[in-house]
């Protein structure tokens, strides 16, 4: 059976970078599975799945636009130390919920001054090439439950 829209899809991966750096990977987990069609891998990824069967392992890289999307400048704010009440040691790389205009967004430090705390606004791997080594394990027909709710149930399903 292929991926298509309206089938659930169970794959392993590996994500690096330009470098070859892992980034992510499924290895020693459960793959990864998701509804197709509904936009919940990156875009790239999702088109390079369609059509794919059990057992088909390929290589995909995925441009900034089709992945976690372009490095945006503007995101990047400094904001007062006293705006993280109640958090003593604020080191770079921490992450935190904050709030803007298209609701919550994840803000990662990415430097302290004495008095200043410099955030990033932008998904971790924004404006990067993402490079997908997948390895299709299992493809199957959604459920009505599924399709009626957006998500994968049961084994391997993630609930956000």
């Amino acid at each position: 059976m292929q991926i298509a829209e309206r089938s659930v899809a169970s794959f392993h991966y590996t994500l690096t970078d330009d470098q070859g750096q892992v980034i992510d990977s499924s290895e020693g987990r459960e793959p990864l599975t998701y509804l197709h069609g509904t936009g919940q891998i990156v875009p790239g990824l999702e088109k390079a799945m369609e059509g794919r069967q059990p057992g088909d392992q390929f290589k995909v890289d995925v441009a900034p636009e089709e992945g976690y999307g372009v490095h945006h400048p503007e995101l990047m704010q400094s904001v007062p130390r006293e705006a993280f009440q109640g958090v003593e040691d604020i080191q770079p790389g921490m992450q935190f919920q904050g709030h803007g205009p298209q609701g919550v967004i994840n803000v990662t430090v990415t430097k302290v001054d004495n008095d200043q705390v410099h955030i990033d606004g932008n998904h971790p791997l924004a404006g990067q090439t993402l490079h997908f080594a997948i390895e299709v394990v299992e493809v199957r027909d959604a459920s009505e439950e599924e399709l009626a709710h957006g998500h994968v149930h049961g084994p391997g399903g993630h609930h956000h």
